[in-house]
Protein backbone atom coordinates (compact mmCIF):
# COMPACT_ATOMS: atom_id res chain seq x y z
CA UNK A 1 0.00 0.00 0.00
CA UNK A 2 1.61 3.34 -1.14
CA UNK A 3 0.41 6.34 1.53
CA UNK A 4 1.48 9.90 1.09
CA UNK A 5 1.57 10.95 4.68
CA UNK A 6 0.75 14.83 5.36
CA UNK A 7 2.53 17.05 7.18
CA UNK A 8 0.37 17.46 10.09
CA UNK A 9 1.09 13.44 10.88
CA UNK A 10 4.60 13.63 10.85
CA UNK A 11 4.62 16.64 12.98
CA UNK A 12 2.87 15.38 15.40
CA UNK A 13 5.66 12.31 15.98
CA UNK A 14 8.10 14.28 15.85
CA UNK A 15 7.09 17.07 18.06
CA UNK A 16 5.24 14.17 20.23
CA UNK A 17 1.54 16.07 19.66
CA UNK A 18 -1.00 14.38 22.02
CA UNK A 19 -3.46 13.28 21.69
CA UNK A 20 -2.25 12.06 18.06
CA UNK A 21 1.30 11.03 18.82
CA UNK A 22 0.46 7.01 18.55
CA UNK A 23 -0.99 6.66 15.69
CA UNK A 24 1.25 8.83 13.64
CA UNK A 25 4.28 6.76 14.97
CA UNK A 26 2.33 3.53 14.30
CA UNK A 27 1.61 4.53 11.21
CA UNK A 28 5.33 5.83 10.71
CA UNK A 29 6.50 2.42 11.94
CA UNK A 30 4.55 0.57 9.77
CA UNK A 31 6.54 2.51 6.99
CA UNK A 32 9.88 1.72 8.50
CA UNK A 33 8.90 -2.20 8.61
CA UNK A 34 8.16 -1.75 4.96
CA UNK A 35 4.39 -2.73 5.87
CA UNK A 36 3.52 0.33 3.67
CA UNK A 37 5.41 2.74 1.35
CA UNK A 38 5.35 5.90 3.25
CA UNK A 39 6.35 8.92 1.02
CA UNK A 40 6.11 13.04 1.76
CA UNK A 41 5.42 15.91 -0.23
CA UNK A 42 9.46 17.31 -0.65
CA UNK A 43 8.58 20.60 1.28
CA UNK A 44 7.53 18.54 3.76
CA UNK A 45 11.25 17.84 4.64
CA UNK A 46 12.23 21.77 4.88
CA UNK A 47 9.04 22.56 7.10
CA UNK A 48 9.16 19.94 10.13
CA UNK A 49 13.28 21.27 9.75
CA UNK A 50 12.17 24.97 10.56
CA UNK A 51 9.00 24.05 13.05
CA UNK A 52 11.21 21.65 14.55
CA UNK A 53 14.30 24.21 15.51
CA UNK A 54 11.83 27.08 16.06
CA UNK A 55 10.50 24.66 19.04
CA UNK A 56 13.51 22.23 20.19
CA UNK A 57 16.32 23.77 18.35
CA UNK A 58 18.32 23.08 14.82
CA UNK A 59 20.67 19.95 16.43
CA UNK A 60 16.84 18.23 16.94
CA UNK A 61 15.92 19.49 13.52
CA UNK A 62 18.23 17.79 11.73
CA UNK A 63 17.78 14.81 13.45
CA UNK A 64 14.33 14.47 12.89
CA UNK A 65 14.86 15.46 9.17
CA UNK A 66 17.70 12.39 9.07
CA UNK A 67 15.28 10.15 10.95
CA UNK A 68 11.99 11.05 8.30
CA UNK A 69 14.56 10.65 5.22
CA UNK A 70 15.11 6.98 7.28
CA UNK A 71 11.20 6.20 7.08
CA UNK A 72 10.14 7.50 4.12
CA UNK A 73 10.56 8.53 1.00
CA UNK A 74 10.61 12.04 -0.78
CA UNK A 75 8.37 12.97 -3.36
CA UNK A 76 10.24 16.09 -5.17
CA UNK A 77 8.03 19.19 -6.08
CA UNK A 78 8.35 20.23 -10.00
CA UNK A 79 6.73 23.46 -11.17
CA UNK A 80 3.94 20.89 -12.74
CA UNK A 81 3.18 19.95 -9.38
CA UNK A 82 2.11 23.29 -7.87
CA UNK A 83 0.65 24.43 -11.05
CA UNK A 84 -1.64 21.54 -10.24
CA UNK A 85 -1.58 22.25 -6.80
CA UNK A 86 -2.77 25.82 -7.42
CA UNK A 87 -5.71 24.31 -10.25
CA UNK A 88 -6.84 22.13 -7.04
CA UNK A 89 -8.16 25.18 -5.53
CA UNK A 90 -7.17 24.45 -2.00
CA UNK A 91 -7.38 27.25 0.46
CA UNK A 92 -3.90 26.19 1.77
CA UNK A 93 -1.53 25.86 -1.19
CA UNK A 94 0.84 23.66 0.98
CA UNK A 95 -2.26 20.79 1.24
CA UNK A 96 -2.85 20.67 -2.22
CA UNK A 97 0.81 20.51 -2.86
CA UNK A 98 0.74 17.44 -0.25
CA UNK A 99 -2.66 16.22 -2.91
CA UNK A 100 -0.50 16.53 -5.90
CA UNK A 101 2.57 14.94 -4.87
CA UNK A 102 0.19 11.59 -3.53
CA UNK A 103 -1.39 12.27 -7.45
CA UNK A 104 2.03 12.07 -8.66
CA UNK A 105 3.09 8.67 -7.18
CA UNK A 106 -0.05 7.27 -7.91
CA UNK A 107 -0.88 7.06 -4.06
CA UNK A 108 -3.36 4.43 -2.71
CA UNK A 109 -4.53 6.92 0.10
CA UNK A 110 -3.05 10.73 1.65
CA UNK A 111 -3.14 10.32 5.30
CA UNK A 112 -4.35 13.26 7.53
CA UNK A 113 -5.66 14.10 10.86
CA UNK A 114 -7.42 16.85 8.67
CA UNK A 115 -9.31 14.64 6.17
CA UNK A 116 -11.68 17.50 5.15
CA UNK A 117 -8.66 19.87 4.37
CA UNK A 118 -7.77 17.52 1.17
CA UNK A 119 -11.51 17.28 -0.26
CA UNK A 120 -12.56 16.32 -3.93
CA UNK A 121 -9.56 14.67 -4.84
CA UNK A 122 -9.12 11.86 -6.24
CA UNK A 123 -6.70 9.81 -4.00
CA UNK A 124 -8.94 8.69 -0.83
CA UNK A 125 -7.79 10.33 2.21
CA UNK A 126 -7.58 8.28 5.33
CA UNK A 127 -6.69 9.32 9.34
CA UNK A 128 -3.46 7.27 10.44
CA UNK A 129 -5.57 5.35 12.60
CA UNK A 130 -8.08 4.68 9.38
CA UNK A 131 -5.05 2.78 7.70
CA UNK A 132 -3.39 1.23 10.85
CA UNK A 133 -6.71 -0.84 10.90
CA UNK A 134 -5.89 -1.57 7.08
CA UNK A 135 -2.58 -3.61 7.50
Amino acid sequence: MKVLVALDITLDVVLARAPWVHDAAMLLSASEEGRIEGYVAGHTVATVHYVVAKAKGRQAAAAAVTDLLRIVAIVPVSGADVQQALVLGFDDLADAVQAAAALRIGADFLITRNPDDFGGIPVPVRTAGEILAMI
